[in-house]
């Protein structure tokens, strides 16, 4: 798919009417497909002024603190351009107003990915900014992404992998997991025992025909009382089990430091001191804390990570022909971060 130069080429896009999905695919993004179309007026505006080809250095900055994310996605984006990119590396922190990257060129070049190269690094820098926060919450306990049901499904592995840049152990998601050159983490749903009828019966089903790498961490809260059903699993299953994972629903009262300090001192009178608490649902950081301190010893988040604002990103021309610009209010001319690296 070719590159949208002009608003002729805007009208001659035609959308089958029987497409199956809504997202975008890469070559659409590639082609310039999800930009505002104000960017494909001005290069109208430039070429007619015989003025798109000038050199320019861009800046983006952040409004709110964060974790940076989607930097290496906007370099394969632009790869193929003759141009600069200056970022923090993934993974590094901001503050409001920092430079987080740099971009130096002919405006012609990337000026109608504008849209496209911010929403690459707003919404992903908030999932790895909020992952980040479970993770310090976390401390040296397993933190776990699955907030892929809170998203839409084409960026369900965006957000997954942006969690695991901010500090997430891994993902449950398999194409974010695959994206990263890991195995995806996770065991069993509630459904599975729904259908089986009994929690034990699935449990020793999942430990006969499972790999010997997937961890042993059967569901507790699915019919009978959370205690009760650890001690059966746990009996059933010995020295196989790694853990029990607790998803007490909101209607039952969720997942409380009462519930895991019980489930955390019955096993451990019943000998089975090795098997791990793994907890889900509702989960923040502040909540993450207060569970550590009850007994519990990993962690799967969902909508606390999927779920964060996008951190609001900005694109400021501050260099044309060499000369320092900007808009009022602006400062003319770059604004330095050492924390910058070349990235193309």
């Amino acid at each position: 798919m070719e590159e949208i130069k002009s608003l002729n080429d805007v009208k001659n896009i035609k959308i089958d009417s029987k497409r199956r999905l809504f997202s975008a695919n890469h070559d659409e993004i590639l082609a310039g497909m999800t930009t505002d179309i104000y960017f494909i007026k001005t290069m109208e505006i430039l070429r007619h002024m015989n003025i798109s080809t000038k050199e320019v250095v861009a800046e983006v900055f952040p409004r709110r603190p964060g974790v940076m994310c989607g930097v290496e996605e906007v370099v394969s984006l632009l790869r193929d351009k003759n141009i600069e990119i200056y970022a923090l590396p993934e993974g590094e922190t901001f503050e409001p107003k920092d430079t987080v990257m740099r971009i130096k060129g002919s405006y012609e070049e990337f000026g109608i990915y504008e849209t496209v190269l911010l929403g690459m690094m707003a919404h992903p820098s908030a999932w790895a900014t909020a992952a980040r926060s479970c993770r310090e919450a976390a401390g040296e306990k397993t933190c776990i992404c699955f907030g892929a049901r809170h998203v839409h499904p084409a960026v369900a592995s965006v957000m997954e992998r942006a969690a695991v840049v901010g500090g997430a152990d891994n993902a449950s998601c398999i194409l974010a997991a695959k994206l990263l050159g890991r195995e995806p983490s996770g065991t069993i749903p509630h459904a599975a025992i729904i259908m089986a009828g009994d929690t034990v019966k699935v449990a020793k089903a999942y430990d006969e025909i499972m790999p010997p790498d997937s961890p042993r961490i059967i569901l507790v809260d699915t019919f009978k009382d959370e205690a009760e059903e650890a001690l059966n699993i746990a009996t059933a299953l010995g020295k196989d089990l790694e853990g029990v994972r607790l998803d007490t629903p909101s209607e039952r009262g969720g997942v409380t430091p009462e519930l895991v300090y019980e489930i955390r001192k019955r096993l451990d009178q019943k000998g089975y001191d090795y098997v791990k608490i793994f907890v889900s649902g509702g989960l923040t950081p502040e909540r993450i804390k207060i569970l550590i301190e009850a007994g519990a010893d990993a962690f799967g988040v969902g909508s606390y990570i999927s779920g964060a604002a996008p951190i609001d990103m900005t694109l400021d021309l501050k260099m044309v022909d060499g000369t320092p610009v900007a808009k009022r209010g602006r400062i003319p001319g770059l604004k330095d971060n050492p924390k910058l690296k070349r990235m193309k």
